[in-house]
């Protein structure tokens, strides 16, 4: 039986990103949220693209204001007005000022910005009250950066302000790497869909519509196998489908040893090599990850048929995988905080246990507070509206009220 952090390197070095010749898309910039890009990006464009003012004010020569002061201002006489937008007409020759405004062009001549709370106006002259520093409220041509150069890295998720980045550049279209495709099913004969009537012994398959949900939320396009009945023909069927028509696999279900013993043999018989088939964490522990050789470069999970423990190997194991298989170049790894705990935690030490909960920010610090009722991996209820994992170490059987404890997150 694998440790946690044994079985994730692992995972992330199985998974090898799409290809970034390949597996692409061109996407307009109106739909980029969320995407991640295939290509470095540049820009023709100097960021400012000219200098400009970052002050309503006058733009002024540095050497004719720089001995001014209140009880002797220096007058000037105002020879245009400049708003944003505005192509200078003039020069600023000695003894001249300009009106400008916040993000105008700086007219020829002109070095400097005095910003208008420290001028007089009368008529057409203004009358500077305080010496500037040399160049100040200028902002210079390519002072934010110079064209040609790398504008934003290949292997970042597209958020708002590089959307708002890539607008600026006018860059219109962008190369994106697809979308990954996860194939899932669920393997049981006591599995029914929440549309059918339930029957004694029946049990609504939740773990496929709570993964699916997952998947998305990594950025991935989940295909929906349904519910795949427990017997050897079926299963092979099903999983021969998924790893030829999907980059990543994922089963839930299959209760006994007997149950994993046969998956075993129908991933052998397809050629699988099976790295994982148990890993030290509660919930959790029987899960199988396998890969297949020639064309078929998916990657297996099994994942447990308990509602918690499908979620939490989800959270744990199969979120990064996406992640890296989906192209981002770095930051695979789950996100662990060091906060202080609300409740008593308790463990049998005998593997690394997650306890879910919520994070709440009590005064000005996150606290862990453990969600109420039983802690089993077939307790789906107390699980909703929980955004995070306590995590026990081995060896470890308790931790206090208030003290530290480090905790996943998982939304």
């Amino acid at each position: 039986m694998l440790s946690v952090s044994d079985a994730e390197a692992i995972i992330l070095n199985l998974v090898q990103p799409l290809d970034q010749q390949r597996d692409i898309e061109i996407i307009d910039l109106l739909a980029a949220d969320h995407r991640i890009l295939s290509t470095s990006v540049t820009s023709k464009l100097d960021f400012p693209h000219w200098d400009n003012s970052a002050m309503d004010g006058y733009a002024v020569r540095y050497e004719d204001v720089q001995h001014s002061r209140e009880a002797q201002p220096t007058s000037l006489e105002i020879i245009e007005e400049i708003p944003a937008g505005y192509q200078p007409q003039s020069t600023v020759q000695p003894g001249q000022a300009a009106r400008i405004f916040t993000g105008a062009v700086m007219p020829t001549g002109a070095d400097t910005v005095v910003m208008q709370e420290k001028t007089r106006r009368k008529n057409n002259r203004v009358f500077i009250l305080t010496a500037p520093q040399p160049q100040e409220f200028v902002r210079h041509k390519g002072a934010f950066y110079q064209a040609e150069k790398q504008l934003l890295p290949r292997g970042i998720k597209l958020h708002p302000p590089e959307i708002a980045v890539l607008a600026a550049a006018q860059c219109a279209k962008l190369s994106v790497y697809r979308r990954p495709c996860v194939a899932i099913f669920s393997s049981g004969d006591e599995l029914v869909t929440p549309d059918q009537p339930l029957q004694p012994g029946q049990i609504v398959d939740s773990n496929q519509y709570a993964l699916a949900a997952l998947v998305r939320e990594a950025g991935a396009e989940p295909l929906l196998l349904g519910i795949v009945q427990d017997n050897p023909d079926a299963l092979r069927e099903a999983i021969a489908y998924a790893i030829a028509h999907a980059d990543l696999v994922l089963s839930s279900g299959g209760v006994s040893v007997g149950d994993y013993d046969y998956i075993d043999q129908i991933l052998e018989s397809l050629g699988a090599e099976i790295h994982i088939r148990s890993v030290a964490i509660s919930p959790g522990k029987p899960l199988t990850v396998a890969t297949f050789p020639g064309s078929y470069s998916s990657i297996y999970f099994g994942l447990p048929g308990n509602p918690v423990s499908a979620l939490v190997t989800f959270w744990r194991f199969v979120q990064p995988a996406i992640k890296k298989l989906s192209g981002l170049a770095g930051g695979w790894e789950p996100v662990f905080l060091q906060v202080r705990s609300h409740h008593e935690l308790k463990s049998n030490g005998q593997r690394e246990t997650y306890l879910w909960g919520s994070l709440q920010l009590v005064d000005g610090i996150y606290e862990f507070h453990k969600a109420g009722g039983s802690h089993s991996s077939g307790n789906l209820i107390n699980l909703a509206q929980t955004n995070a994992l306590a995590v026990l170490p081995v060896g470890q059987t308790l931790i206090s009220p208030a003290a530290e404890v480090q905790v996943l997150q998982i939304s």
